[in-house]
């Protein structure tokens, strides 16, 4: 079985939270393979996207810019290219959901942007960690991806 996990990091956080995750899921299920779709590299290497051909979870950090996220300060930078990937070629429809990361002292801004992909494609926020995420944040969003797998 192939488990895509989609996602963009910028500080690295993400990136250890998805690392961690797929260390989780394999010794858990020896026959099961690890997508890593890092849209990051991707930019950077300009390497095109593509349609997804199976379903995936989105993982988003939340990166705003300035505001308290309720009247103003909800306008995403800097990770709009996962957006783009969401978009193309309609892989919103394969998404079966998407999992926000931030810092809580943001208050109102914590997790925001995945909650701003949720309504804009039309599927569920699974889930949320803080910062780099803790072993139990793994193990709960992993049981949630294992039953969306339906392992």
């Amino acid at each position: 079985m192939k488990i895509s996990l989609v996602y963009i990091s910028l500080s690295g956080n993400t990136a250890s939270f998805i690392k961690r995750l797929s260390t989780f899921l394999q010794e858990r299920h020896e026959n099961v393979e690890i997508e890593q779709v890092d849209i990051k590299d991707m930019v950077k290497e300009e390497r095109p996207f593509y349609a997804m051909s199976q379903p995936f979870v989105a993982f988003l950090p939340t990166y705003l810019e300035g505001g308290n996220g309720l009247d103003n300060g909800d306008v995403e930078i800097l990770t709009n290219d996962l957006g783009d990937f969401i978009a193309f070629e309609e892989n919103y429809k394969r998404c079966f959901g998407i999992v926000g990361s931030g810092n809580r002292n943001f208050n109102n801004q914590y997790c925001l942007t995945a909650k701003q992909y949720a309504e804009r494609f039309g599927f569920p926020v699974l889930d949320t960690f803080e910062l780099r995420g803790l072993n139990e944040d793994v193990k709960r969003i992993g049981l949630k991806i294992e039953e969306l797998y339906g392992m």
